[in-house]
């Protein structure tokens, strides 16, 4: 298993992490448990076989998540790790609810400290909510007392905010969402370049876009078949991530043995820089077969919005974009049903033509629209 340290510490750490937000379930009534035996199975056997990195954070299954981690890092297995878990920011309310929330993990997970502990899920709104809380100070005194090792967060917002938070503290990881298609998006791939720039480690979330690369249409499937070495959907998606020198750790939300000796077989090789010229190339091209495949040509830029008839446009199109990127209508399907439980589906639009006036592509989002719904059915 191939390693990476992040900048300004002496934390050396699997390029492979296991993120432990989808680990294996079974059914307990009527709902979804995790399934204990089987999940610590996988994080022991994972362990055993390289892998140094935790993830895990306060709301994953429920809560349950960090109990089973903790349960998984007993018998010295501990000590063999890196742990990272997640303040959840949007619970907090007082300045006392920081020291709450931190000393509340350490005994779920059984543990005298946390090596990255992250603000989860950083946006504008949450910076400024931490910013009143006086966040640095509890963030240094959590250091001074031992119980982290290293401040960080993770993030979902646009690049320009990401900046601003990465500049307001002295950060030690940053965890982004990135793929393929993601280059453009959230954190962004210069938003990881400014932080390798400034010394922060990076950390990959969501390598796969929720599992959805792990399965290629047919015009990326035919652009890797043509090429003369054989990976796979998933090898590829991985490899363009680890080839990055920002990048120390790629995530990945094992939930069965399949997928946990695949990718244990995949990082073993998982060297930074190691994709060709032509390999990026490669990816570029897949990048556009991606896109090629979706429909409205809609940006995300929200100038539609507010509709006044609540009509959630942008989120109608990037579900319907995505259902056919990735060629599963049940993408598209399953989020319309909560658009109209919200009143905020298309058929709410009364073809007032605002959103039109407003759109800077010159959309034809009321015909769109139409297309869109008749596509959920």
């Amino acid at each position: 298993m191939n390693t990476a340290t992040f900048p300004g510490t002496d934390v050396t750490v699997s390029r492979l992490g296991f993120g432990c937000m989808r680990l294996p379930t079974m059914e307990q009534g009527d709902k979804r448990v995790i399934d204990q035996n089987y999940a610590i199975e996988m994080i022991r056997y994972a362990i055993d076989h390289g892998v140094t990195y935790i993830d895990t954070a306060y709301p994953y299954h429920g809560g349950e998540s960090e109990l089973v981690v903790a349960k998984a890092l007993a018998d010295g297995y501990r000590e063999k790790v890196v742990l990272a878990t997640k303040l959840p920011v949007w619970l907090v309310e007082t300045e006392a609810d920081l020291d709450k929330y931190l000393d509340e993990q350490l005994k779920k997970l059984n543990t005298d400290h946390i090596d990255f502990y992250l603000m989860h899920a950083m946006n504008k709104e949450r910076l400024e909510k931490l910013r009143k809380l006086n966040y640095k100070a509890f963030l240094d005194r959590a250091v001074e007392s031992g119980k982290i090792r290293f401040p960080a967060f993770s993030f979902h917002d646009g690049p320009e905010c990401f900046l601003e938070i990465l500049n307001d503290y002295d950060w030690k990881m940053a965890q982004v969402q990135m793929n393929i298609l993601d280059g453009d998006e959230q954190a962004c791939l210069s938003g990881i370049q400014a932080a390798y720039e400034k010394g922060v480690g990076i950390v990959i979330m969501e390598p796969l876009r929720g599992g959805m690369l792990a399965k290629a249409p047919k015009e990326v499937s035919d652009l890797y078949e043509a090429w003369p070495v054989k990976r796979s959907p998933v090898e590829w998606a991985f490899r363009y991530l680890y080839d990055m020198p920002a990048v120390i750790t790629v995530l990945s939300g094992m939930s069965d043995w399949d997928q946990l000796k695949d990718n244990l077989r995949i990082f073993e090789a998982a060297e930074v820089s190691c994709m060709s010229a032509e390999e990026k190339t490669l990816m570029d091209d897949v990048k556009k077969a991606y896109l090629g495949r979706m429909k409205t040509g809609c940006t995300g830029c929200r100038y539609c919005q507010p509709c006044p008839q609540n009509v959630r446009i942008p989120d109608i199109f990037r579900s319907w974009d995505e259902s056919l990127m990735f060629d599963q209508p049940s993408i598209l399907k399953g989020r319309m049903k909560n658009h109209i439980a919200n009143k905020e589906d298309p058929s709410q639009c009364v073809e007032c033509g605002m959103c039109e006036a407003a759109c800077p592509q010159h959309l034809s989002i009321i015909d769109l629209l139409k297309q869109a719904n008749d596509a959920a059915k």
